[in-house]
């Protein structure tokens, strides 16, 4: 059975932790480095309490951690990548354990994410993280019946594949 769970402020360790496992895996792509503690860093790890628009989930598989995801909803013009909305929501980072990989949990998370928050979505990766851009738009295009939009990026606000789509009231 699949939980998607708000991440209290107590819990930040946790999510902390989970961070380490995503940011080892995405390392590939994205080309993060661990630092001389042998971790990797986080800058927004504290904001995912302190500004409003955050919106951090843990899921768990039958009880046991599985990922996260790190959602901002109606965020201010300046983080809209690749809409010409106002205000849109994004799927800031995603994260699913590999042992629960492949297995439909991913797709249910992203739809479950989707239908809570209304509205125009944006969904970014890296260049080179071929496998999360083939994820997420066969998930958006399920999830949208191909009303969606990819637009590839490359200027000072971000430099990849967007997905753009909306989710109507």
């Amino acid at each position: 059975m699949l939980e998607i769970l708000r991440v209290p402020y107590e819990d930040k360790m946790i999510l902390n932790s989970l961070i380490q496992f995503y940011r080892y895996d995405s390392s590939e792509f994205d080309g993060h480095e661990l630092t001389k503690h042998g971790v990797y860093l986080y800058k927004y790890l504290d904001h995912q309490w302190t500004d409003n628009y955050r919106k951090p989930f843990y899921l768990k598989i039958n009880g046991e951690l599985a990922g996260f995801v790190l959602v901002l909803t109606d965020v201010p013009k300046e983080y809209v990548k690749a809409s010409t909305a106002t205000q849109t929501n994004v799927i800031s980072d995603f994260f699913i354990m590999r042992k629960f990989r492949n297995k439909g949990y991913g797709k249910e998370v992203a739809h479950s994410i989707f239908n809570t928050y209304k509205g125009i979505w944006e969904v970014r990766q890296t260049p080179q993280n071929r496998p999360a851009n083939l994820f997420w738009n066969k998930v958006i295009n399920e999830f949208t019946g191909g009303k969606y939009e990819e637009v590839i990026l490359n200027n000072e606000s971000w430099n990849g594949p967007v997905q753009v789509f909306q989710m109507k009231e």
